[in-house]
């Protein structure tokens, strides 16, 4: 139980520092996937391929 207590307050501190983070840059990137008609492409290689895929995958779930 102190592992998982441990993970999540971590985790909980990265995304409240994310906040901070948030610009306009965001905003426009959330935008243009929102009024994209066509297909969105996810490119990688090695890892980032890999987390590209699941991106992809999860796109392609939610009609993207």
């Amino acid at each position: 139980m102190a592992l998982a207590t441990r993970v999540l307050e971590i985790e909980s501190r990265a995304v409240i520092e994310l906040v901070s983070r948030l610009d306009d840059t965001f905003a426009d990137a959330c935008r243009l996937c929102l009024e994209t008609d066509g297909r969105v492409i996810v490119t990688g290689m090695g890892k980032s391929g890999h987390i590209g895929g699941k991106i992809a995958a999860t796109l392609a779930s939610t009609g993207t």
